[in-house]
């Protein structure tokens, strides 16, 4: 099954289970079933609970978060993961102090997915990664979507933290198979952290890589080829929640060399948070400061070639690791 239709089917899953439930998005309706069909036959099945929006996506977050308030379930789709900065404000200053600002906590069951990244070919204004912005809102948690991750779990586990939820979905994912990964691999799931490693991994590995679901596969292509060409083998994290991370999951999986490969540019990212929350734990451990890998400090362009030298890629994260190992 392919990621794209497994997050289609925990959709159809959460409206079936949940009557309270509600999907809204700009064009997600039958029969174009969203821009990257992934809420296709949604409304044909739903359809009083399936809604097309204007083109707001301030109005649209607006009125998922006036949902959630009033104690529904509320899943809204911003159809380019770029423009979630249009509704920054009801996302950071409504439903994530909603929670917690009426003298008493009160739940907000809301899901706001963002297909978002490059690689595409879709240009500056629609591929980037905008993660980073949202990190260490309090009462607004952060998740990406993951090949090694069943989506209707992940749906079931942010509706279950009673807080506005942002979902980042890497779109280079949604053609992808669920759980593939090449034969010299095998893929373990430790509560939300992915493990994948070695089939045989002997010892422990000689570095470790911590990645978000998008740049998993880009991970996993340098961990092959400096295996083969190296003869040193990783171990790659794959956390599903990406703030508030649980590093205490982490901490069991890691050794002496450690990096963050995430597709935003440097500065105030969610890898710095992740190297930040390491260093106080491992500093006695680390052979070296946690290695930070990230794209270039450029727009996104749309030419494919062009596009390849800007964005985070198997060769950057390959050069890190070998500069890491080098110490």
């Amino acid at each position: 099954m392919r990621v794209a239709e497994n997050l289609n089917a925990a959709l159809h899953g959460l409206l079936d289970d949940d009557p309270t439930a509600y999907v809204l998005g700009e064009d997600i309706t039958d029969p174009y079933g969203g821009a990257f069909k992934v809420t296709r036959g949604l409304s044909t099945r739903f359809p009083g609970r399936v809604i097309g929006t204007p083109i707001s996506e301030g109005a649209l977050t607006g009125v998922a978060a006036g949902l959630a308030l009033t104690g529904n379930t509320a899943v809204a789709e911003i159809m380019f993961g770029d423009f979630v900065a249009l509704a920054f404000d009801q996302l950071c200053n409504f439903a994530s102090k909603s929670v917690s600002m009426y003298g008493r906590r009160l739940p907000l069951r809301m899901v706001v997915r963002c297909p978002t990244g490059g690689g595409r070919g879709y240009g500056p204004t629609h591929s980037q990664s905008l993660q980073k912005h949202f990190v260490g809102m309090p009462g607004l948690s952060l998740y990406e979507m993951s090949p090694f991750h069943d989506n209707r779990a992940v749906l079931g586990a942010m509706l279950e933290r009673g807080e506005p939820c942002v979902f980042f979905e890497d779109k280079v994912l949604y053609t992808r198979q669920m759980d593939q990964v090449d034969p010299l691999f095998t893929v373990r799931r430790d509560g939300d952290l992915a493990v994948v490693e070695l089939r045989d991994p002997g010892d422990r590995p000689d570095y470790v890589i911590i990645a978000p679901g998008g740049v998993a596969h880009r991970a996993l292509a340098a961990m092959r080829s400096l295996l083969v060409e190296q003869e040193v083998s990783g171990r790659l994290l794959v956390p599903s929640r990406l703030y508030p991370l649980d590093v205490e999951a982490l901490l069991p999986y890691l050794g002496e060399v450690v990096l963050v490969a995430e597709e935003s540019t440097a500065g105030g990212t969610w890898g710095s948070e992740v190297a930040h929350l390491l260093h106080g734990r491992l500093w006695d451990r680390l052979r070296g400061p946690v290695r930070l890998v990230h794209s270039r400090a450029s727009v996104i362009p749309t030419a494919a070639h062009l596009e390849n030298e800007v964005l985070v890629g198997e060769s950057t994260i390959h050069h890190a690791v070998r500069e890491a190992l080098r110490g």
